[in-house]
């Protein structure tokens, strides 16, 4: 089985050359977590898609469980951490597996995307704006689409990590969802009950969006720089 330097340099080559070794110590823990996890979904022989399709039937379940009860955001919570984890094994288990391919990178690109609309679904549903959901997901698209042009177009690497890479959705997220199913189990019942619950993710929409258009100037300003 691939040893834990070797899945780093092959990780490394899947994402641009970026070296997470760079990066926090929440980065490489993160990194470290998928590699075991990945080991072990390899030895039961699961394929890198499969993993993927995981992570999309568990980002589906977000948006059914946020509104079941006062506390269901908290099931939300704990099912896009499931999907989070989900999306980073099965890039593990194509480097383990050596069966990385470009078509799996544009299928996991895909999924992430699709589970990214079930998270915002789910804050909707719990009383974000629904204006405020379209600019935090239209930025972020914009956010991967300029990445992906740049790419093609000859930039090397990822151009620069943003404050809005998807790790950031995922906390602005699962804390939305925490704070929004806490607040609802304290809710006295004097008021609305979802009322709590609105403002929590509310709150988690505008820090997407705010962030996110944070984000798309400074990966602008980089792609701007790596081709001219």
């Amino acid at each position: 089985m691939m040893t834990w330097d070797s899945y780093v340099a092959g990780w490394r080559d899947l994402h641009g050359g970026y070296d997470p070794f760079t990066g926090s110590r929440f980065v490489r823990g993160w990194l470290r977590l998928a590699y075991v996890s990945g080991r072990a979904a390899a030895r039961l022989g699961a394929t890198p898609n499969t993993v993927t399709g995981v992570g999309l039937l568990l980002s589906a379940g977000v948006p059914a469980t946020a509104t079941l009860s006062r506390g269901g955001p908290l099931f939300a919570a704990a099912l896009v951490l499931l999907s989070a984890i989900a999306d980073s094994v099965d890039g593990a288990v194509a480097v383990i597996a050596g069966t990385a391919s470009r078509a799996g990178q544009v299928y996991d690109a895909v999924a992430d995307r699709l589970s990214e609309v079930c998270w915002l679904v789910a804050l909707w549903l719990l009383g974000a704006p629904v204006w405020l959901l379209i600019v935090a997901g239209g930025l972020s698209g914009l956010h991967e689409y300029l990445r992906a042009r740049a790419a093609a177009a000859g930039m090397t690497g990822v151009g620069v990590v943003t404050v809005a890479e998807r790790p950031t959705r995922i906390i602005v997220v699962v804390a939305g969802l925490v704070v929004a199913g806490v607040a609802g189990l304290l809710a006295t019942g004097t008021g609305p009950p979802a009322d709590p619950r609105t403002v929590a993710v509310t709150v988690a929409a505008a820090s997407w969006a705010g962030l996110a258009l944070v984000a798309v100037a400074h990966l602008a300003l980089a792609v701007r720089a790596a081709l001219r």
